[in-house]
């Protein structure tokens, strides 16, 4: 028996022909169970297909999906301490960031960045609730109020992708005191007269709820979203009453006043433009001369003067 050739040589084969399996080649719908090849949901803006569930988005593929052409200039984020109580409860703070960083790639959860919007200057910013949650630390909050002292500085509008659990907790009462400070950036987009368009994904609660969520001009959700400050569990063990169906969910809060609309990923740059320039008192682009729209305007206003010529004969 040769060992080399009938032992070695094949486990040497197999190691080289093994062929490594992502981790997300297939997703999961929370709802359905459907299986969705990753691909074909990263093409169709990470809504599932079958069942129109909305997964959470990327904050890079976000802000590349809302600017022209995916163009748009990173807004670079201050520093700021990490561990500034030293905290630890069954793992060090230090070590939670770590992993987390690791795993998104990213100092901390809000991302922002400035591009044309359809032609208008825009700054937009997101949270990612991969990173811990999406929680508001210092971190976040700084970023936050970088983003919006940016399109002050600009005299552009503001977009916010809102994507939390609400404060950080290892960071205790800096956490929280994030929440105004934030706050008095919304103020100062407002004295500036500048739009505050907030997007509410899934979920948003606790302290950011309190806060910058719910202060913009207008309030987008995006389908079967949960807005909220305290979760429901909490809520019903705490008046021990059974809640209405889709508490707490996007079309809920659009019935009862505490959004404006509800719109579908696939609509949602086109509605942010439209509300975008009717805000900044931008006129809709001009359409293009030998079009089929132009023809057919040119057509309607050739009709109209005409009846009116009629008219005026007839007179």
């Amino acid at each position: 028996m040769n060992w080399i050739k009938n032992f070695v040589r094949p486990k040497i084969s197999n190691i080289l022909s093994r062929r490594e399996v992502p981790d997300n080649l297939w997703v999961k719908c929370p709802e359905t169970g459907q299986m969705v090849f990753y691909r074909d949901l990263e093409a169709n803006q990470f809504v599932i297909p079958g069942s129109d569930y909305h997964m959470r988005m990327p904050p890079a593929v976000r802000l590349k999906g809302l600017f022209d052409e995916g163009h748009y200039e990173q807004i670079e984020m201050p520093k700021v301490a990490t561990d500034p109580l030293k905290f630890r409860d069954q793992r060090k703070y230090v070590d939670r960031l770590k992993e987390a960083r690791q795993k998104t790639g990213k100092e901390d959860a809000v991302q922002a960045g400035v591009g044309k919007l359809d032609g208008v200057e825009t700054v937009a910013a997101v949270q990612d609730f991969d990173f811990m949650g999406g929680s508001l630390g210092m971190a976040a909050g700084e970023s936050i109020i970088t983003a919006m002292q940016t399109a002050v500085r600009r005299k552009a509008p503001f977009i916010l992708f809102v994507a939390s659990g609400g404060a950080r907790m290892q960071e205790g009462i800096l956490s929280l005191m994030q929440m105004p400070r934030t706050t008095v950036a919304v103020e100062m987009l407002k004295d500036a007269r500048l739009p505050y368009l907030v997007v509410l994904t899934n979920p948003t609660t606790g302290g950011v709820t309190a806060s910058y969520a719910m202060l913009g001009d207008v309030h987008i959700a995006e389908p079967g979203a949960l807005i909220g400050f305290a979760g429901p569990r909490v809520i019903e063990q705490t008046i021990r009453e059974k809640l209405p169906e889709g508490f707490q969910r996007s079309e809920y809060l659009l019935e009862h006043g505490m959004v404006d609309m509800v719109v579908h990923r696939h609509e949602m740059r086109a509605t942010l433009s439209r509300l975008v320039r009717m805000l900044m008192h931008v006129p809709e682009p001009l359409l293009i001369a030998g079009s089929e729209d132009t023809k057919g305007l040119a057509t309607a206003e050739t009709e109209t003067a005409g009846q009116g010529d009629a008219a005026v004969s007839s007179t």
